[in-house]
């Protein structure tokens, strides 16, 4: 009995995976989306991309072109596990950007193209990791910051009420409604104009500089600051994540590297060559094997050979 060879499927997804797990093919791939970003940034300027109408097409196209192949070795490169390549968020991020390209309402709207173009960019941070671990903070982050947001729109409220019943009617020009107390506080939040708004309150009562000071107090640094510790701790889990999420593939490489020893491990040959080997090894177990049954008979009738003599 021989092993049989590994199937063509198998074969063809260890060569696009070398392939596209190499470094030479992701630099390849960021050097095209830098280019595609470029040819993006001239067609703003209206003289050149008249003048180079045709280049720019024909360069967009050879953009598109070249990640329409990156995406077929990608999707070539989990032949042999398919599920693999859907449980990737970048796979599926990046076939959607490549695949909207062909879409004809996609293609028919300039709008819709450049932005698709410009989704393109985002790409970068699939071969960049500290980039990337950036996205995946700001994707953890946003609970924190919904609450962050929702927890702030309340201090807002009320201090813009506060502001429209104790200056409304001394300063209509910064609390006279509620919208225009929140646009001042809102505003003041960056510390842009305090100066003049605590010279202004002061002119009406000494308690405004009670009101100016908690709220600064309270909107600029307490709050910003419990801002910037969701961001960071959302940070330290991004960086956690992608760590496990680069263990996990490495181990996940290292099975399919074990279980596709015949046709991938250096040294070890062709696998035709290998199952041959293996025959071989059986043909000579098998040798020893009647040689051992046959031993003891041997060796008993040579005993009795002496005997009779």
């Amino acid at each position: 009995m021989t092993t049989a060879p590994a199937p063509a499927r198998v074969r063809i997804a260890a060569t696009c995976r070398a392939l596209t797990d190499s470094p030479a093919f992701s630099l390849t791939v960021l050097a095209a989306i830098l280019l595609n970003a470029v040819l993006l940034g001239a067609e703003t300027y209206r003289g050149f991309a008249t003048e180079h109408a045709v280049r720019l097409h024909w360069a967009e196209h050879g953009c598109l072109a070249f990640f329409t192949l990156e995406m077929l070795l990608r999707l070539a490169a989990h032949a042999d596990r398919p599920r693999e390549f859907w449980r990737d968020g970048w796979n599926v991020f990046d076939l959607i950007v490549v695949a909207c390209a062909y879409i004809p309402f996609v293609r028919e709207n300039a709008t819709v193209l450049r932005l698709l173009r410009m989704v393109r960019v985002l790409r970068t941070a699939r071969f960049l990791p500290q980039l990337r671990i950036l996205f995946i903070a700001v994707s953890r982050s946003l609970p924190g910051t919904v609450s962050f947001l929702f927890v702030g729109a309340v201090v807002l409220y009320v201090y813009a009420m506060v502001g429209w019943v104790c200056f409304g009617s001394h300063d209509p020009a910064h609390f006279g409604s509620l919208g225009r107390a929140l646009l001042t506080l809102f505003l003041l939040m960056t510390l842009e104009g305090l100066q003049d708004a605590i010279y202004n309150g002061l002119a009406i009562s000494r308690l405004s500089l009670f009101y100016y000071g908690s709220y600064v107090l309270l909107a600029s640094f307490v709050l910003v600051n419990v801002l910037i510790g969701v961001v960071l701790n959302s940070l330290d889990e991004a960086r956690e994540l992608d760590n496990a999420a680069l263990d996990n593939a490495t181990l996940d490489t290292g099975k399919t590297g074990a279980g596709a020893a015949p046709a991938t491990r250096p040294g070890e040959g062709h696998p035709g060559e290998l199952a041959a080997r293996i025959a071989d090894m059986r043909q000579a177990l098998d040798t020893l094997e009647r040689s051992l049954s046959t031993g003891p008979s041997a060796t008993r009738d040579q005993e009795r050979m002496t005997t009779i003599a």
